[in-house]
């Protein structure tokens, strides 16, 4: 058919039916956007699964004496005291996900006596490789609250106030 011809309102309609019909065949295949998401399939985490891997990560860093702020804190050593409890590795932490990227807060306690920035920096590395390693996630930010230092002198308080004394007699 010509282009020069008029079309009538039928071969008009016929014309863009057709047309649809192409751009209908031509549909984007679907492209990943991470290792979660495959052609066969999407794999989708709870923000916990998230949570779990960074604490379990920020806790294996020299100079974390705890995790969270002080609620949390005295939560966690009333649970503690529980037999059987678990212990909840996802106190102190914070995760706000997205299909492919990560960002986590971090709380903490660090000892006395350590460099805050290099725990700081140790925490965002272990995190940081921890997640992208184990979850698929880019991880675009890890934020570090300290919001306490733990002294030596925090254990012996603590020791006398609840009485208990060693058992080695070096120690008393």
């Amino acid at each position: 058919m010509s282009n020069a011809v008029p079309q009538t309102g039928r071969e008009k309609a016929r014309t863009e039916v057709a047309e649809t019909d192409k751009s209908e065949d031509t549909t984007e295949e679907f492209v990943p956007r991470g290792p979660l998401q495959t052609t066969r399939g999407v794999t989708t985490l709870d923000d916990a699964v998230v949570a779990k891997i960074a604490g379990m990560a920020a806790r294996e860093v020299p100079g974390v004496y705890d995790m969270g702020n002080a609620a949390r804190r005295a939560f966690s050593a009333v649970a503690d005291r529980i037999p059987n409890a678990q212990t909840n590795v996802t106190g102190g932490i914070s995760v706000s996900k997205g299909e492919t990227q990560a960002a986590i807060d971090v709380t903490v306690v660090v000892e006395y006596g350590v460099s805050i920035v290099e725990v700081g920096n140790a925490i965002r590395r272990n995190v940081i490789e921890q997640v992208e390693g184990t979850a698929g996630l880019e991880v675009v930010e890890v934020n570090v609250n300290v919001v306490d230092v733990h002294l030596p002198e925090d254990d012996d308080d603590n020791a006398s106030r609840s009485g208990t004394t060693s058992r080695n007699p070096e120690l008393n």
